[in-house]
């Protein structure tokens, strides 16, 4: 068998698991990528990522993320109904929309400490009965105030989908398999970003969006309950350390400058892909574009699929080239800087096909995810909890801030009789984002000279 084959074959079966719909603009579909990932040679052993582990720890908590996910980017579809039935404004569409990531953030130092010292499969679990909880108090509500309490208990209990992954997957997962796991962590995550668009309209012609929110409240309870009982249980280095002691685990994480230095690329960077994504490109796509409604969610759902494989090639890339001895976060610092550049674009309009722009808003806006691998490589493996939640912490408190933020910015221009907002308003609202990724890039290029004089 040739190498290219082999490859091809021997990942077949892990990409296949999740990816079974064309992925690039150019038609490739799933037996291309993972060919081109072939020829790029990458020679992983599948034979260390034994089918029991991935059953047993992969799928639970790709299950998880995958609900948090179609949470985080749901609302991108209802926001008209959600618009005719409460009567919000931009304002308060974007501030409905960002408690989840309000709560999500409040959540993750204590979440750290959690996962190092309980373990993520009974920290995730029982979390996850509040975001069934939340789904529920949404459906019911009448008002924006019974909304903003189910969205933030959602934004609560979907905070540790991600994190408790990461954390289990340094336990369960050889250490060179990180970034690659860790992308089709992330992989599945797009599946819930796909599920949240077409899928999503289509619920809504056979039901109302209160109709759907009770129907991800059961999913909620029966992922808590795969995670709680099918997960295996594997003792922790930091598992019987003292809670004092893991809080100066905390500190150690925010005095770090390795920690600091990437810290404010990678937290802007996700933080404008989560804002937009998880809410402003519909109405983008709408008000710019000039898109009807099941126009706006097919285009939603290709660039869903480009993050997926954004997800995983970048993971996987970034995996390869550590082998080859090439420095920590080169790859996510080329991609997080291609991301500027597709939102550079965005910013400036309608200047190429909305879909191609919102593919590669997708596919670079992956970039940043590559950095916890990449940075829990640099702390004891004892800190993999805290320093996973740290930089999350930081993530999503600033997403919070970007997806309330730029509905105030849009709010401050006139709607068109048609209920249409200028192209104008969408310019200052992600020309803020961008400027905020610039300064994070700077940052990181000057911030060497630094480290060398420490050195």
């Amino acid at each position: 068998m040739q190498e290219d084959d082999c490859n091809c074959g021997g990942l077949m079966l892990g990409y296949g698991v999740w990816l079974h719909v064309p992925i690039l603009a150019h038609g490739l579909k799933l037996k291309s990528l993972v060919c081109f990932f072939g020829r790029l040679r990458l020679r992983y052993n599948v034979m260390q990522l034994t089918l029991p582990t991935i059953f047993r720890v992969f799928l639970p908590f790709a299950a998880g993320y995958f609900i948090s996910y179609l949470f985080r980017v749901v609302n991108a579809v209802i926001a008209p109904d959600l618009v005719a039935d409460i009567g919000l404004n931009p304002s308060d569409l974007g501030l409905l929309t960002a408690a989840y990531f309000l709560t999500f953030a409040a959540f993750q130092l204590p979440l750290g400490v959690l996962l190092d010292r309980f373990g993520p499969r009974k920290t995730e679990a029982v979390l996850l009965l509040f975001a069934a909880l939340g789904a529920f108090v949404f459906a019911r509500a009448e008002t924006v105030t019974g909304l903003l309490i189910g969205r933030a208990l959602i934004g609560f209990g979907v905070s540790a989908c991600l994190m408790a992954a990461f954390t289990a997957f340094v336990i369960w997962f050889p250490a060179r398999h990180l970034p690659l796991i860790n992308g089709f962590q992330m992989a599945a995550g797009g599946l819930g970003a796909v599920a949240g668009t077409v899928p999503v309209q289509t619920a809504l012609g056979f039901t109302d969006w209160r109709g759907l929110f009770m129907g991800l409240a059961g999913f909620c309870l029966i992922v808590a309950a795969t995670v709680l009982f099918v997960v295996p249980e594997k003792r922790r280095e930091s598992a019987g350390t003292r809670l004092q002691e893991q809080f100066q685990g905390v500190r150690q994480v925010f005095t770090s400058f390795t920690f600091w230095r990437i810290a404010p690329l990678a937290l802007m960077s996700q933080a404008s892909a989560l804002s937009i994504h998880g809410l402003w490109a519909g109405p983008w796509l709408k008000d710019v574009a000039g898109l009807h409604r099941p126009q706006v969610a097919f285009v939603l759902f290709l660039t869903a699929v480009a993050m997926i494989a954004g997800f995983i090639a970048l993971g996987a890339l970034s995996a390869r080239l550590t082998e080859q001895g090439i420095k920590a976060f080169t790859v996510p610092v080329a991609g997080m800087t291609s991301f500027m550049v597709v939102l550079a674009l965005l910013t400036a309009g309608h200047v190429l096909p909305p879909w191609l722009m919102w593919m590669l808003f997708g596919f670079f806006g992956t970039a940043g995810i590559v950095v916890y691998a990449e940075l829990s490589r640099q702390f004891p493996v004892s800190l993999a909890g805290r320093v996973n939640t740290a930089l999350n912490l930081l993530v999503f408190v600033a997403a919070f801030a970007g997806q309330w933020g730029i509905g105030a910015i849009i709010n401050q221009w006139p709607p068109t009789p048609e209920g249409l907002f200028p192209v104008e308003a969408y310019r200052v609202g992600f020309g803020v984002m961008l400027l905020l990724q610039a300064l994070g890039l700077g940052w990181f290029f000057i911030s060497k000279k630094f480290s060398r004089q420490k050195a």
